[in-house]
């Protein structure tokens, strides 16, 4: 469900925290009416495309050894046997066991786009997201992204970090954090936003993700 071209505003702060100025919101993008039916699925369809699928069993066809019989056919009172890689010995071939496949699952467009935008409105509705109007290192070192979190009071949270360009230090910072993920404005999708506590966005990639999906 589309909402019209109202406008929500949005407090911009700095990195200690203090606000900046206020930035008008899309209501087109963030207060559209959420579906849980589709984001669920697309939760579920972004989970099933990171199994690899790679699991294999050995058919009694591809074990080793078994050329030839066992044993004699008649005579030995045992029940006959062909081969020592039938799947009822020891060592033998599986029945029935998991096989290489793909695990993706499908969803249109629409569905794809509603789904990204029910769970950007989650995140608006309840608090869950906070605007900095630029975020750059002089150096590398996580010291200075800890400090940036203790300034938003988000240190014990799990924060997807959003932002219009990739920089390296800031990339540097966040890669010893098991909780901070970065990435950029075109790579916000439902699983990490589901996932994370606070989603950090810079003004810029708020403005790049508006023009994404502001005019679909």
């Amino acid at each position: 469900m589309k909402g019209g071209n109202n406008m929500s505003k949005m407090e911009i702060v700095n990195i200690k925290n203090e606000k900046v100025k206020d930035i008008n919101l899309k209501d087109n993008v963030w207060k559209n009416k959420p579906n849980d039916a589709v984001l669920y699925n697309a939760i579920i369809l972004a989970q099933a495309s990171l199994r690899q699928g790679t699991h294999k069993t050995k058919t009694r066809s591809e074990v080793s050894g078994g050329g030839r019989k066992p044993y004699r056919q008649k005579g030995t009172g045992n029940a006959r046997q062909g081969s020592i890689r039938a799947t009822q010995w020891r060592g033998g071939g599986i029945v029935f066991g998991p096989q290489p496949r793909s695990y993706a699952k499908k969803m249109n467009k629409k569905e794809r786009r509603l789904a990204l935008k029910s769970a950007l409105a989650y995140k608006l509705s309840n608090k869950e997201l906070r605007v900095i109007d630029n975020i750059s290192f002089e150096t590398p070192k996580t010291k200075e992204i800890m400090d940036l979190f203790k300034n938003l009071n988000i240190v014990n949270n799990k924060v997807l970090v959003v932002l219009d360009e990739l920089n390296d230090n800031v990339c540097l910072a966040t890669r010893n954090l098991a909780n901070v993920k970065v990435i950029r404005y075109d790579e916000v999708n439902v699983l990490d936003l589901v996932s994370a506590d606070i989603m950090l966005i810079t003004e810029a990639g708020l403005k790049k993700l508006e023009e994404v999906l502001g005019n679909e």
